[in-house]
Order: C-alpha cells, then structure tokens, then sequence
C-alpha cells in the first residue's frame, strides 16, 4: 500500500548541507555539532524546535512534534529527537484510515469509491423483488466508522395467518373455569414459502380459562422477519346468583367465588349475638340461594339459671368472660381497675369480652352482668366454681371454651389484657375476620 503510508525520509551523514544557504551558513558556524537529515512527513507534518534557534531545524537535539492530516493517523512516536549520531530518534508514518469491512447483504450487495478507506463512500442495492431497509449509502469517516447503519435487503410482505372464530363456553358448576379446544392455525409466507417462528400470545388450547374474555393472538414470521398476526376470543361464563351479604353484627364465609353455582356461604355472629335463619346457603342451578336469609340478635343472658356452670354454658364459644371480684365496691384496686377499662370498651367489644363483676361477701353480695343483676346464691356459686377469694381483689380471664386462661391479684391495664387475649388461638382468626370487614378502633 506505497500509496497510502508515508514514511520519514532519513539520509543521516549522507546529507548534503551545500543545497541551502541557510545550512551553509549555520554548518559553518556549528560544524562541529552533528546534524540530520530534514524530515518530510507524506500525508503529515513535522513542527520542529532547535536549542540554537529557529533556523537550525535539523541540529544536534532538535526535537520535532508529528502530526498527520486528516483520514491518516500516526504510526510510530509522537516526537523525534536529533542525536549525536546524526540520526532521528525513531521512524514514524501516516497511514490513511480503514473503516471495518462492510458485511454483504444478503439478496443485495454494495459498491464503494475507494473500499474501507477514509473518505470511501459505498452505495447499496437489492436484487429484484427485495426492497431496501436502513440507510442506502454510507461513508467512512475520520474516526474509523461508518456514518450510517448498514442497509439489508428484505421481503417487505407479510405471511398470512387464519385463526379460528370466537369460542363461547359456560363453566362447570361449582368451578370457575372452563377448559376450550381450538385447531392451531397454520400461516403461509407469500415470498419463499418458509416461516421461521410460530408464537402464541395467551393460553394454548386445551387450557382452563377463568371468566371473562381472553384474547389469543398468533404472529408467525418469515426468513425475512416479516410478521402475521391473527387474534379471537375466547368467551367463558359463569352460572351466578348474586352476591350475599354479611348480617349486620356477623360474618360471612363462602367457597369458590361466592356467588357462583354450587358455592356455599357460611354465616356466624360476633359475640354476644345468637345467628337466627339457616346457617349456610347454597347457590343452586336456578340462580337462586338455598335457605332463608340470616340475622344476628343480641345475645339474651338469663341470669335466672340455677347454677354457675349454667350461666357460663351460656357463654361458651360466644363471649370471653372479665369477671372482677372485690369485697366492696369501695376497694381502691376494684374502682381503679373500672376506671381503667371504662375508656376501652371499644377494645373489650372488639375481642368479645363480657364483663361479669362480684361485689360484696355473702350473704351481703351481688353479682352484675352490665346492667342485669345475679341473685346473691348465683354469684357466691360463681366464686365456689372458679375458686375466687372473697376477702381481696381478683380478677380472672375465662375464653371461649370456659378455660381460666389468667388470674390478676393486683389491677392490669387495658393493654396487658389485649394482649393476652391476642394471643389466644381463636383470636387470630376474629382478627382476620374483622380486618377483612374493615372493624376496628379509633
């Protein structure tokens, strides 16, 4: 490539100064200093700076910058010396820049002025029945790329695809879903007959479909990138009978989606209310619930029952029980504990807490329930059964169950007892309940 490298023309002692002037003189005066042959740089420049001035561009430790026009970059070091052997520091050369060789299109080609070499400028081309994509002419430029994105020749027309029509179908009773076949369509290139890809966007057939419509869409490709698509839907319904509500003061549970045929929803009360009506409905295959709609009553406490196992079988699996003894109703502990707990009723409802107090000694005491009392033999039975001292303060916490889960001898506030209440294992599932109705306190 002799045209496109130049490299720096070194005579050493074979120069001749006689041929200038200038050097005749400055070779007289320095005669006894070596100099070098004078640098031509092809395709470059050579600014050079001479310790005796800048007429001696030549002499013993001169030193010349290097430098290339533009399209040509430098090989070897960016600064030569002149030494005491009349001699340059080194070579260096310009060499026009390459840009990478460019990649033949298929079904296409190219031609350039001047290859891959700064400067060239190549044109693209199809051949017939392709059209052109990207950009048609590109030109090597001073940082060694191309100025544009190669082109490619494609077959711009799309396959063709057919799919199926809608496809309707009514879910199974008691499922929510619906299982829907369909033939998978095939697509056709119109160019040279080769698809490449085949892809389904959405559930393929034979799949389980929730209700609603689901749209499928198929695309296919050819060689040439060039994509089909085809879409339908597939339309599931489902049987329903319309939503149930919770009764005010309950709970409602039901399977599947709660209103689907077949489903089931369970209803049960907060404590201290008694379920009236059927207890569970079913969603039938008319569209209409089984059973009769459901209500939650205040729970009615007969404190006329006989015995304190009676009264407590009232309350089981319904209501927590608080029960607070004192020997009087002047005890420092028993008004100190009412007082705690009178701003958290909102909390003791929340956790179905009843609270039962015992006041007095036998034969002078009492026993109340808010706002009914208990005959004076019903409360000291109370305190036999659950083993209540007469003469201080006690309080004691029974669950669900009847179960004496905690005794407090000294007043405890509202929230040791909430927690201790939290943790019991019906709690949790009240707790779940009561989030899900949005029930809480301020």
């Amino acid at each position: 490539m002799d045209n496109f490298i130049s490299i720096i023309s070194l005579f050493g002692s074979g120069y001749s100064p006689l041929e200038d002037d200038e050097d005749v003189y400055a070779h007289n005066r320095y005669k006894d200093s070596p100099w070098c042959s004078p640098i031509k740089v092809k395709y470059g420049y050579a600014s050079c700076r001479s310790p005796y001035g800048g007429y001696y561009k030549n002499i013993l430790g001169t030193k010349c910058d290097i430098r290339c026009q533009k399209g040509y970059e430098l090989h070897g070091p960016h600064q030569l010396i002149c030494q005491s052997n009349k001699r340059w520091s080194g070579k260096v050369l310009c060499k026009q820049k390459r840009c990478p060789v460019l990649s033949m299109p298929p079904n296409g080609g190219f031609k350039c002025s001047d290859g891959a070499y700064f400067n060239s400028r190549c044109d693209y081309y199809c051949s017939p029945g392709y059209q052109l994509k990207g950009d048609r002419i590109v030109q090597c430029m001073d940082n060694k790329l191309w100025n544009g994105k190669p082109a490619s020749c494609v077959d711009m027309e799309p396959p063709r695809i057919q799919c199926p029509s809608i496809k309707e179908k009514i879910a199974e009773p008691n499922k929510l879903t619906a299982r829907v076949f369909w033939d998978t369509p095939e697509g056709r290139d119109t160019a040279d007959g080769i698809l490449t890809d085949v892809i389904l966007k959405g559930l393929p057939p034979g799949s389980h479909f929730s209700e609603g419509d689901h749209k499928i869409q198929y695309t296919v490709f050819d060689r040439a990138e060039n994509k089909g698509t085809c879409k339908f839907l597939v339309k599931v319904r489902v049987r329903r009978c319309g939503k149930l509500n919770a009764p005010e003061n309950g709970y409602i549970k039901c399977s599947g989606d709660g209103d689907n045929y077949g489903a089931t929803c369970e209803f049960s009360c907060i404590g201290g209310y008694d379920l009236q009506g059927s207890p569970a409905r079913v969603c039938q295959f008319n569209l209409g619930w089984s059973g009769t709609e459901p209500s939650c009553t205040p729970m009615n406490i007969n404190t006329g029952v006989r015995t304190a196992a009676a009264l407590l079988d009232q309350f089981y699996e319904k209501r927590r029980l608080l029960i607070i003894s004192t020997p009087t109703a002047a005890n420092f502990f028993y008004r100190l504990q009412l007082g705690m707990l009178q701003p958290a009723q909102c909390g003791l409802d929340l956790r179905h807490v009843t609270i039962i107090e015992l006041v007095g000694v036998f034969p002078a005491q009492l026993g109340r329930i808010g706002l009914k009392l208990m005959p004076p033999a019903l409360a000291l039975q109370l305190r036999l059964l659950l083993r209540i001292p007469h003469y201080s303060f006690n309080m004691v916490v029974v669950d669900k169950h009847g179960v004496d889960k905690e005794r407090y001898p000294f007043p405890a506030t509202p929230a040791e007892l909430f927690t201790l209440i939290d943790s019991f294992p019906l709690r949790k599932d009240e707790m779940k309940l009561q989030a899900e109705d949005g029930q809480s306190c301020p």
